[in-house]
């Protein structure tokens, strides 16, 4: 048991320092280089792949091709076009030409839109794993799971420490590593695909499935608030490095050490992450999916609000407190929400699920977050003269985001009813999977 943890471990380590050589410091890079007011679109481009990306890939996944076959080809894929987008960044620099988005925008999409899918994927193959072992994935994987973090986070303070947050090379570090795991993915357990004798119908095919859990009303309510919630998952990726930095415009904070190292701070943010992990299947079994979900609820307002009171000097302790809570407010969301999911499914579209979670939080939640972040935070900030005027306009951006994340927590306290208890699989959902099974050929209730 141990040697394939071990191998899971590594495939973790990798899937996630891919997204940590630049997702919290592509902000800078572009701001740097003229396409600040763009920052969101970059972000958003990742929901909006992962609107149709994840399911699809799953579908494929749970029936078709392996999973860790087809994380192998995403991974290779994703690398190929990263690294090309490095390459134009690099040479047309290199030319003393100004950096064009719509090149860099096309080549960073294309590599996103096969990395995103892998997310999921790389669940699916942890799940697969561990269950064909007979091991529980709520006690097993958090362990497991954590070591993303770490290679997130080891990522994030090579690109710092290289000066590479600021250049293109933050985009040939999470190339070549794309490349690594496209190798390294062939090396892991084959994964079953769904196979019948009896010829699928239109909706199995498709894999629409999934989408029939939103015939559950716990599990409708569940998807549409992981959808607000993730409104708010890529803002601090794609803005709190320009908003550190951007204090340096300021004479009293030039030369802060947080202000010339902001990838470094914010690495505290998955420092956080590592221990909260290890929480997850102590609040999950203990207290359910609701309570754990408010509780990331909270650590938003938290997140955002105490990045709107502080600064990089004096109020250097809010930053580090907004770091810490981040913790929660990622991992008490996004990894007890996957696992949440699993439970809920039946292994048949455990994949299509892990999918459809994706669509509704870094899919259409995310794209919608960025996009109005981006549109908030241009007129706040990036209408105002570098200095003192856009530090007051990133203060009422941040304070802005944590009343939307307070008015979600609200409405999910009222709305939500965990009814399924600590972990177990609810008979409204039970009873529609086995009315699935009795009628495949239903309509797909989309």
């Amino acid at each position: 048991m141990g040697q394939i943890k071990l191998r899971l471990i590594i495939l973790y380590f990798l899937e996630f320092a891919i997204w940590g050589a630049y997702l919290t410091s592509l902000g800078s890079f572009l701001a740097i280089n003229g396409l600040a007011e763009n920052i969101g679109w970059f972000y958003a481009v990742q929901g909006v792949v992962s609107i149709f990306m994840p399911a699809l890939v799953g579908i494929v996944a749970d029936r078709w091709i392996q999973a860790q076959r087809t994380l192998s080809i995403c991974q290779a894929l994703a690398g190929v076009f990263m690294i090309a987008a490095g390459a134009y960044a690099y040479y047309t620099q290199a030319q003393g030409a100004p950096i064009e988005f719509t090149p860099l925008f096309s080549l960073y999409t294309a590599s996103v839109l096969f990395f995103m899918p892998t997310i999921g994927l790389s669940n699916s193959v942890g799940y697969s794993v561990l269950t064909s072992r007979g091991l529980d994935t709520v006690k097993h994987f958090p362990p497991i799971r954590i070591f993303g973090t770490i290679g997130f986070i080891c990522a994030m303070l090579f690109v710092n420490f290289t000066g590479y947050q600021n250049t293109c090379g933050q985009l040939f570090t999470s190339g070549a590593l794309s490349i690594v795991l496209c190798l390294y993915s062939l090396s892991m357990p084959a994964c079953p695909t769904s196979k019948s004798d009896k010829a699928a119908s239109i909706t199995e095919a498709l894999g629409l499935n999934a989408f029939k859990l939103f015939k559950s009303p716990r599990m409708a309510i569940f998807f549409i608030f992981s959808m607000l919630l993730g409104v708010s998952l890529q803002i601090t990726n794609g803005f709190a490095n320009p908003f550190i930095q951007s204090f340096g415009a300021v004479a009293e904070y030039a030369g802060n050490w947080g202000v010339e190292n902001a990838n470094a701070l914010i690495s505290i943010s998955q420092c956080s992450e590592t221990l909260c992990i290890l929480l997850i299947p102590f609040f999950l079994k203990r207290f359910g999916i609701k309570v754990v979900m408010l509780m990331s609820m909270i650590a938003w307002v938290f997140r955002f609000g105490l990045f709107g009171l502080g600064d990089p000097g004096a109020g250097v302790w809010m930053f580090v407190l907004s770091m810490i809570v981040y913790g929660i407010a990622f991992d008490f969301f996004n990894v007890s929400g996957s696992l949440y999911v699993d439970k809920q499914t039946s292994p048949s579209i455990r994949s299509s699920a892990q999918g459809l979670f994706m669509l509704m939080t870094n899919g259409i939640g995310a794209t919608i977050g960025t996009l109005g972040a981006q549109a908030v935070i241009n007129r706040l900030v990036y209408s105002q003269p570098e200095g003192a005027a856009q530090i007051e306009g990133w203060s009422h951006s941040w304070l802005i985001f944590a009343g939307y994340a307070l008015a979600v927590a609200v409405l999910f306290f009222f709305l939500f009813k965990d009814d399924a208890g600590k972990g177990e699989t609810s008979s409204d959902v039970k009873n529609e999977e086995a009315r699935v099974s009795a009628n495949p050929e239903g309509e797909a209730g989309v």
